[in-house]
């Protein structure tokens, strides 16, 4: 499971995560008490992410991924941190920015492509895994600016399951969803080119790259909240 950190978590019963192995991203932290789930793996490579939360991440006790450049001068590596290089992107020969997909990520590091998402696939790919679900990917944002454009949020942040996410006067890196479907684009394409896939099981996510699946009947779970 790849949790990310829509609204749409909102709206599901997330009990069934304890019984998954689960990769977490950026301030999942702030949920984790509501949803009743621990990551067993965690990953952030925005700076103003890992200096808003470095108190936070430091305290998480599962193995964590975190951007070597992003985390300097605030985490140190030990027995779960491992800092990783991380590239923003890569440039075709017309000079053209564009994604990349490490499969390495010991020799290689991670491509950020636009979204904390995409590290985490790459990641996932990394450890093994042959299916990732992916949940609380919900690809629609309220935001004024330019995409890319590090914005303070006044108030209650609309775009995320806590209204404390980035709310409050506290600095974000505006989505930039057309270059985040590149990178998804491009992870799809990786994982089943050697037979693997990505399933992309939001609460009414925006997104149209990934294969979609309805989480209640993947997990088995019944209208009541049980698992059948």
């Amino acid at each position: 499971m790849l949790i990310a950190n829509g609204p749409s978590l909102n709206n599901m019963d997330l009990g069934f995560l304890k019984r998954e192995t689960c990769i977490g991203m950026n301030k999942i932290f702030l949920g984790f008490k509501r949803f009743r789930f621990y990551p067993r793996y965690y990953v952030a490579v925005n700076r103003k992410v890992i200096e808003q939360a470095t108190a936070q991440i430091k305290a998480l006790n599962c193995v964590k991924f975190i951007s070597q450049a992003g985390a300097h001068g605030l985490l140190a590596e030990n027995a779960l941190t491992h800092l990783i290089r991380t590239h923003a992107y890569q440039i075709d020969h017309q000079g053209i920015k564009g994604p990349g997909f490490c499969r390495d990520i010991a020799a290689e590091g991670v491509h950020e492509g636009w979204t904390v998402t995409h590290a985490a696939l790459q990641i996932a790919y990394y450890l093994g895994f042959s299916e990732v679900v992916l949940i609380g990917l919900d690809h629609r944002y309220q935001y004024s600016g330019a995409p890319n454009e590090a914005r303070v949020l006044d108030g209650p942040d609309p775009n995320h399951f806590s209204p404390a996410y980035f709310g409050g006067g506290q600095t974000w890196d505006n989505p930039d969803l057309a270059h985040s479907e590149e990178s998804y684009r491009l992870a799809r394409a990786e994982y089943e080119r050697v037979g693997r896939r990505i399933l992309d099981a939001t609460l009414d996510g925006a997104c149209a790259v990934f294969e979609k699946a309805d989480y209640r009947q993947l997990f088995r779970i019944a209208a009541s909240g049980a698992v059948a």
